[in-house]
């Protein structure tokens, strides 16, 4: 028996936030990582961390606030911690693979599609395997070309992410590119649940139980509050406020004098 599957339980509401937090994330992504270009001496790989962290973070905020407005009507739905922390493990770690070739190999062909490639297989991996952890009295099941449509467009948005990192320094700049990356994740999240049918197994019931809103709110706390404090971060570093870079040496700032010519002896 197939499930009355519903991805808008709350109407907009889930897809807008959803939207917001992966813009959010991008964002800080996009300025630590232009932070990082700003000092080749130290922090770099500092700054490279938190930016794959924020991006981490926000993809995996995004996924799991649409998951909210996600519902089967026959049956309960539950969440497994341990995959639902796993996936935002897997988020981090591989945007963070992707973020660090490109952060110190530059935007070459070869480090964008290699970073690219990783970092979209990842969003991908934490999408697939967040849904992994969902249980219910049935199965997932997927349409195999709209599953790898949505790998295709992880990659893609992956790959302009980050070259929009380490391309674009402007605050505008970056802000027009954090709201492209904000509609490639969401186009990517809702292409994946548009590849989703559930299998019920028995005879259907009642849903009850707690609405997956409340499952997954607790576990949304902490990534939401590093977001948090990574703004903070950013807006408050001053090479970010102010944009200077701090490996200008003091003294190529200094304009030249006229030149003295020796004095002649008599």
């Amino acid at each position: 028996m197939q499930g009355t599957v519903d991805g808008f339980s709350y109407g907009l509401i889930t897809p807008v936030t959803a939207y917001i937090m992966a813009c959010l994330g991008g964002a800080l992504g996009l300025r630590c990582t232009a932070r990082s270009l700003m000092n080749e001496r130290s922090w770099k790989a500092g700054w490279l961390a938190l930016g794959a962290t924020a991006i981490g973070s926000g993809i995996w905020t995004m996924h799991f606030i649409a998951m909210m407005g996600f519902s089967v009507k026959e049956t309960p739905l539950n969440y497994d911690p341990s995959l639902t922390f796993a996936s935002l493990g897997v988020a981090i770690v591989m945007v963070g693979v992707g973020i660090f070739i490109v952060g110190y190999r530059g935007v070459t062909p070869m480090a964008l599609v290699t970073g690219g490639t990783i970092t979209g297989l990842g969003i991908a991996s934490m999408h697939y395997l967040g849904m992994a952890g969902i249980r219910l009295r049935g199965q997932l099941q997927y349409e195999t070309f709209t599953v790898a449509l949505s790998v295709v467009i992880a990659v893609v948005a992956a790959t302009a992410a980050l070259w929009a990192a380490v391309s674009i320094r402007g605050i505008l700049s970056s802000l027009g590119a954090s709201l492209v990356m904000g509609i490639a994740v969401s186009g990517m999240h809702y292409t994946g649940m548009a590849a989703l049918s559930v299998h019920l197994h028995g005879v259907a019931s009642a849903p009850g139980g707690e609405s997956p809103a409340m499952l997954l709110a607790p576990m949304l706390i902490g990534p939401v509050v590093f977001l948090f404090i990574a703004g903070v971060v950013v807006m408050f570093d001053p090479l970010l406020v102010m944009g200077q870079p701090d490996w200008r040496s003091p003294r190529r700032a200094e304009a030249p004098g006229p030149a003295l010519r020796p004095t002649q002896r008599r």
